[in-house]
């Protein structure tokens, strides 16, 4: 259980292999100060709190994927028009 314990320095600075790890199944909860922040888990993971939907695949409109930016701005858009 220990080697599921990360601290956010750690994540931050490794946060490529820890994404791999996930991608295979693993689960970490992150810590700052000694503290558990959040914890992190794969895609598929189901919980008391549901499951995760895809809305939008953005690597379908663009490979890749989109900028953060964009989707932000578009995003700000949207809720300053609706």
């Amino acid at each position: 259980m220990r080697e599921n314990i990360v601290g956010l320095k750690e994540f931050r600075e490794n946060v490529d292999e820890y994404a791999k790890k996930i991608n295979k199944g693993k689960s970490f909860i992150i810590v700052k100060r000694s503290r558990p922040i959040f914890k992190i888990v794969p895609m598929h993971y189901e919980s008391d709190e549901g499951t995760w939907e895809t809305v939008v695949d953005f690597t379908k409109i663009r490979k890749g994927g989109v900028p953060f930016e964009k989707v932000q701005a578009a995003l700000k858009k949207i809720k300053k028009n609706g």
